[in-house]
């Protein structure tokens, strides 16, 4: 299967294309959206809104950065696959072409009585609807040692951008020999194969530039996504350089010293030349702030992705607690699609299709060594259900895994054309 942008768009029998035949406007005239957060949830809802609607509904998106990088493919800018440049999208289109107000701003609250989200730069953008897709923010406290202020020694590069350029610099910056250290994050959280696709590529760097280098997996889970791919995927390209930790062995005690740039796993300290540690995660904050989350998530109806603490906030990909599907960029374009359905025919009385929902997440091991696992998923009373899914084999030919992550290629085409137009 290749994938281009018409394929893509048109697996989304949700996103539909009728003219909205009317409009239930209050006495402040056309019907608002407010979406916060411009990634692949929040910036593809936003799209199908104003373009489905034919400028029959205001939509505002409220983003912080102008220039949006995709922390999905951020892992092959490591590796050496990508430029920075290519993972960086801004808003313009949806502002010329869709006629999207997109404000630059930090949301700092949200007034559910009287419908309105707080703005970091003074006053108050009023809504009808609200659309929250904040991504991820992180436990305090979840790794021993790290915080925020660590960054910079320590980074997570779990959001795409400056991060993800510290830690390729780091990387780089190794002495020959040194030791490459992952803290690697519990479920739930953002991209399943995230981790270990960024472990691939890691040693990829590392096998061209320091082959005697070392890369130590400090792990509390089980197992993981993908896990015999990316086990044998070592094994074949890069033997001998990596060590998973897992629970069994002291994965899930950890500590680290960002000053010391140490590591101590299960009482072995180990001097780290670098270190990425990904936090337990939770909802961004906005989801807290507006009072829709439970936990560290933010429950949602599946049929419409609105909240279960208030039926006029809806929450879209990595923050919302759905159910069966993974926090990834396709699911949350997904979601959105559905969403934005839902909410133009809630507002305008447009036709309002079945809820269904799919997702494939690639990952690269080595250069044309592409895998792949994926699912589609039907809304059920309960949670978003999977119906059925596929997985990439151990043994795959050379021919298979390379037309894997060409296919990978025409996927990120096609989705940030879908987000950003």
């Amino acid at each position: 299967m290749s994938f281009n942008r018409r394929a893509f768009i048109g697996t989304a029998a949700a996103a539909a294309t009728l003219r909205a035949p009317m409009v239930r406007a209050g006495s402040h005239g056309k019907p608002r959206v407010v979406v916060v957060g411009g990634g692949a949830g929040g910036a593809t809802a936003a799209r199908y809104i104003a373009k489905d609607s034919a400028g029959e509904i205001d939509v505002t998106l409220i983003e912080p950065s102008r220039s949006y990088y995709t922390c999905f493919f951020s892992n092959l800018y490591i590796g050496g696959f990508r430029t920075i440049e290519s993972i960086a999208h801004s808003y313009g289109t949806l502002a010329s072409d869709y006629g999207i107000n997109v404000v630059h701003d930090w949301a700092t609250g949200v007034d559910r009585a009287a419908k309105s989200v707080a703005l970091a730069g003074g006053g108050r953008v009023p809504y009808d609807r609200l659309i929250l897709s904040p991504g991820i923010d992180f436990v305090a406290g979840s790794v021993a040692g790290w915080d925020l202020t660590s960054q910079n020694a320590m980074p997570h590069a779990y959001k795409g951008g400056s991060q993800t350029e510290l830690l390729k610099a780091q990387i780089l910056a190794m002495p020959e020999g040194g030791t490459f250290v992952m803290v690697a994050p519990p479920n739930p959280y953002r991209c399943p194969p995230g981790p270990y696709e960024r472990v691939s590529m890691v040693a990829h760097v590392l096998k061209q530039s320091n082959p005697t280098a070392k890369i130590i997996i400090a792990d509390s889970k089980a197992n993981f996504s993908k896990q015999g791919l990316f086990e044998a995927g070592w094994e074949a390209h890069y033997p001998g350089m990596i060590t998973r930790i897992g629970p069994d062995f002291g994965g899930e005690n950890v500590t680290v010293n960002p000053a010391e740039m140490t590591v101590d796993i299960d009482g072995e300290v180990i001097e780290a030349a670098a270190c990425n540690v990904i936090p337990a995660q939770k909802a961004g904050h906005i989801a807290d702030l507006a009072g829709v989350t439970e936990g560290n998530w933010a429950p949602v109806n599946a049929v419409d992705m609105s909240s279960k603490v208030d039926p006029e906030i809806h929450v879209l990909g990595d923050s919302a607690a759905q159910g069966d599907m993974p926090k990834s960029g396709f699911s949350a374009n997904s979601q959105a699609k559905v969403c934005a359905n839902a909410v133009r025919g809630a507002l305008t009385g447009s036709r309002v299709f079945p809820a269904r929902f799919s997702n494939t997440c690639w990952s690269l091991i080595d250069a044309d060594d592409g895998v792949k696992v994926g699912a589609t998923y039907e809304a059920t009373e309960e949670k978003i259900a999977r119906i059925d899914g596929f997985v990439s084999q151990t043994g795959e030919d050379a021919a298979t895994r390379k037309a894997t992550y060409e296919e990978s290629l025409g996927w990120y085409d096609a989705i940030t054309s879908d987000m950003f137009g």
